[in-house]
């Protein structure tokens, strides 16, 4: 048997992890000046390379903003860069202005998708369907993806894509939270079921009805959960 020799984790890309956590939980907030380069040091226990690569990891990915002679300090959430991979987490407000795009959106692109959908798109979101059963943010982000991709525009993909990904830390927390109730899980599902069927139908006007009914349930739950505070 052939054994594959393990990779050692970077240090600073272990510093960089742990400033993003640390960024996710609030201990360093928007705006907030990050401690110094010694002072992190002491606090990793690692050398000055690490953490100066850690920062520059950081500013590369729009977490941070460092100052000429002030100091380091962390992004606050900007939507014009909401096409970057690496974008920072944005708060409450900031989410339920995605979701905001999201309802604007999504009924018009499964309109669409209801009259432009392939045999290949149907059979993709069927066996979407089945998976949403297990009730993860996998599955339900990769049923509203495949909606856009059955509506066959790119740009709606990327830009369903990047918001999702973008609302992936409270959807994940969702999913957590409607698990406890099974009543309310069986009624997304259905939802679900309900906007395949009128895609499968080809019937634009009734999907885009039960694609908007769907995204205001679960917006309603997630002001009930605190997760989306407006």
């Amino acid at each position: 048997m052939r054994i594959e020799k393990i990779s050692t984790k970077k240090v600073s890309e272990s510093v960089t992890e742990q400033i993003e956590h640390m960024i996710e939980a609030g201990t360093f907030l928007p705006g907030e000046k990050l401690p110094s380069v010694r002072e992190l040091c002491e606090l990793f226990g690692v050398g000055r390379s690490a953490v100066r690569d850690a920062i520059t990891t950081l500013k590369g990915r729009g977490a941070v903003t460092v100052k000429q002679g002030e100091g380091t300090y962390i992004c606050k959430f900007d939507s014009g860069k909401i096409f970057q991979r690496h974008l920072l987490l944005p708060n409450p407000k900031d989410i339920s202005q995605l979701f905001q795009v999201r309802k604007l959106l999504e009924p018009g692109i499964v309109g669409i998708a209801a009259e432009t959908r392939t045999k290949d798109d149907l059979e993709q979101l069927e066996k979407l369907i089945s998976r949403s059963a297990e009730n993860s943010w996998e599955a339900d982000y990769n049923f509203h993806l495949a909606i856009a991709g059955a509506a066959g525009n790119e740009i709606l993909v990327q830009l369903l894509d990047f918001i999702s990904v973008s609302m992936k830390k409270t959807m994940i927390g969702f999913h957590h939270f409607i698990e406890k109730d099974q009543k309310v899980f069986e009624q997304i599902h259905s939802q679900h079921e309900q906007i395949f069927q009128m895609i499968l139908q080809s019937k634009p006007v009734p999907a885009k009805e039960r694609m908007q009914e769907h995204l205001d349930f679960v917006e309603d739950l997630l002001k009930t959960s605190s997760m989306l505070r407006i």
